[in-house]
């Protein structure tokens, strides 16, 4: 893989609840040539993907209220839940969210 580009993008973002902004400067590492609609694009995909998944998960499983700390326990569950949680998106037995699912599968 060559690289083409290392980017850096400012982001910023207001809180009403707050009423203060957050500014956050992050790297990245491309292939793709310099374009930059295109590869704003490609950050915003991405960082869609993550966040859609991150927000399942939590909503899910409770992630984030997880206090796994003890050597690799906290990522060999996440990588359980994620299994758990293809495994729930891919029955199409009944059309329960994953938390119904969950909760029939623990009942039936």
């Amino acid at each position: 893989m060559v690289f083409a580009a290392v980017l850096r993008i400012e982001s910023e973002r207001y809180h009403k609840v707050a009423d203060k902004t957050e500014r956050e400067i992050r790297y990245y590492i491309t292939s793709l040539k310099p374009d930059a609609r295109r590869l704003n694009q490609a950050i915003r995909q991405h960082w869609g993907i993550e966040n859609k998944l991150h927000w399942a998960l939590d909503v899910s499983f409770g992630e984030d209220l997880d206090r796994k700390r003890q050597h690799n326990s906290a990522q060999n569950f996440s990588l359980l839940n994620r299994m758990a949680l293809n495994l729930l998106r891919q029955d199409k037995t009944t059309k329960l969210g994953i938390k119904g699912k969950m909760t029939q599968s623990r009942l039936g």
